[in-house]
């Protein structure tokens, strides 16, 4: 129990903040702010009140004037995010929450939706697709690498920068030989296409991805499918790219034409080729890494934006040197 001595209370404003967006369907995200810093919370009128112990209500009050400014601008968040704030809180104080910002925000106008970045890692990220025709990201699963980049190409398509999006993984996973598989060819590669289509789908309505793919105004197909081809008036993404092999990679790269746009993402970690330093990804940051209008960014754990558990798995991984299970 807290000393009764050190227990106080602050008044927070919350004029103008969404009270829904704020609180959470249920009062979720006060019921997990109260889990995580052990205070009470009362949201009443314009004003939230916050009581408990005097440093738990120091920790609390930078992560809630965070959450009340998103509800202001309406940039959606939800209560899982309210851990990656308290824990941006606790390595680098308020600088370390990841306030919004117009130019790095992604709106998606066919399903309402608005993608904000989560970590500075993201943002980064981001900015970086913005400002460069080819980005490679690099980092562990759950990292945001290829959501955001479909994110970005979708922006892209519907604001007319671009004609087509094409999205291309190399067909090997886990030493599994695609010969092996029932099925014909496109039954056998879209088990390793399906990441892309779940991302895309996440973010368009479902007849109008099925309309674009029929049209070719988005192509999904597996690496192999880019040889002998330039890419023009394109946003271009190679997922999983850590199983492109030296060769796949430059003829991958060399396949950019006019205003086209390449993304590649990989996490070095779980290289599925028989010989691992056959990995196009290894070098590739190497020899482009200078080249201007190219950008290599690295994202890690504090990245991360699946289950909460997923970040301690990670670290438990690298922490035991074994290669972590996306």
């Amino acid at each position: 129990m807290a000393d009764t001595d050190t227990m106080i209370e602050h008044r927070l404003d919350t004029e103008g903040a969404d009270p829904l967006m704020l609180a959470g369907v249920n009062d979720r995200n006060m019921h997990e702010l109260g889990r995580l810093f052990s205070v009470r919370l009362v949201l009443r009128g314009n004003h939230l009140l916050l009581k408990g112990d005097l440093e738990t209500v120091e920790r609390a009050v930078p992560v809630v004037q965070h959450m009340i400014e998103l509800a202001r601008l309406r940039a959606p968040f939800d209560t899982p995010d309210i851990a990656r704030f308290a824990d941006g809180v606790d390595a680098m104080g308020a600088d370390g929450i990841v306030h919004p910002d117009d130019e790095v925000r992604i709106a998606l106008p066919g399903s309402r939706r608005v993608i904000v970045p989560k970590s500075d890692g993201q943002r980064t990220y981001i900015r970086a697709i913005q400002g460069n025709d080819v980005v490679i990201g690099i980092g562990p699963a759950g990292t945001g690498k290829t959501y955001l980049a479909v994110a970005a190409a979708v922006d892209s398509l519907y604001k007319k920068r671009v004609k087509r999006i094409i999205l291309a993984r190399p067909a090997v996973e886990a030493g599994e030989n695609l010969g092996f598989l029932p099925g014909d060819l496109q039954e056998k590669v879209d088990p390793y296409l399906r990441p892309l289509y779940d991302a895309l789908e996440d973010m368009m309505p479902h007849e109008r991805v099925s309309r674009a793919l029929e049209d070719s105004t988005i192509e999904i197909a597996p690496l192999a499918y880019m040889r002998g081809r330039t890419l023009s008036d394109a946003f271009v993404i190679l997922d999983e790219a850590q199983n492109a092999t030296r060769a796949q990679m430059k003829m991958f790269l060399t396949r950019l034409g006019l205003n086209s746009r390449v993304v590649i993402t990989g996490d070095k970690t779980q290289i599925d080729l028989a010989n691992k330093s056959d990995s196009g990804l290894l070098e590739v940051e190497d020899i482009l890494g200078e080249i201007d209008g190219i950008a290599v960014i690295y994202l890690d754990g504090k990245d991360v934006i699946r289950h909460r558990l997923v970040k301690d798995i990670i670290e438990a991984y690298e922490r035991s040197g074994d290669e972590a299970a996306d």
